[in-house]
């Protein structure tokens, strides 16, 4: 049983089990992300309006279903991960392979989105103005999902290392050291000195 940072007392494998379970809820929320916009790509092939769609906006097609599936293969990962290694005494490296895929998953997740963007965008004959909100989108992802929660750790890591730093031990005040006598020997301090005058 060891005291890691944050305060938590728990030993490795308490630990692991912890992530895990945080990584499983964070995996549902992206798989239902990624199975919804797959889905709805597939039933785009099955319009009247895809027959139209012609040289860079169908490979732009391609490309955005072949995105969602490899997004979709990913965050789906975690379970057989889970299904092939329990039992085996290895979920702390499970733990972070798997973090890994879910950071991978949620990256291709944005691209698929992105694309589908960019291809709705000039399907609906925004033209060039379809790559400056595709772009803001992914931009607007970025921040949300990596730079925000990384400054969140910055500032938690200096407020850490402000709290660990000691505090500058201080010394006796001027007033409270005793002056040297006239003839060179220090004088004894007034908690020294009883009444009457004689020294304690």
């Amino acid at each position: 049983m060891t005291t890691r940072p944050g305060g938590r007392n728990e030993s490795v494998e308490e630990s692991a089990d912890r992530r895990w379970t945080d990584l499983v809820q964070e995996v549902r929320i992206a798989q239902t992300g990624a199975q919804i916009m797959f889905g709805f790509l597939l039933s785009v092939a099955f319009t009247d309006r895809f027959a139209r769609l012609h040289g860079f906006d169908r490979s732009l097609y391609d490309t955005v279903v072949i995105l969602g599936a490899v997004a979709t293969g990913t965050l789906i990962a975690p379970v057989t991960y889970h299904r092939i290694l329990a039992g085996q005494h290895v979920k702390p490296r499970m733990v972070h392979a798997v973090s890994r895929l879910v950071g991978l998953g949620v990256t291709l997740l944005a691209l698929a989105i992105g694309c589908a963007l960019l291809l709705l965008m000039r399907v609906a004959g925004l033209g060039w103005g379809a790559w400056l909100v595709a772009g803001l989108v992914l931009a607007w992802f970025a921040s949300c999902w990596v730079a925000l929660p990384l400054f969140v750790r910055r500032h938690r890591d200096t407020r850490s290392d402000d709290r660990s730093t000691p505090a500058p031990s201080e010394g006796p005040a001027p007033s409270e050291v005793p002056a040297p006598s006239e003839d060179g020997e220090p004088r004894p301090s007034r908690d020294r000195v009883g009444r009457g005058g004689r020294v304690r």
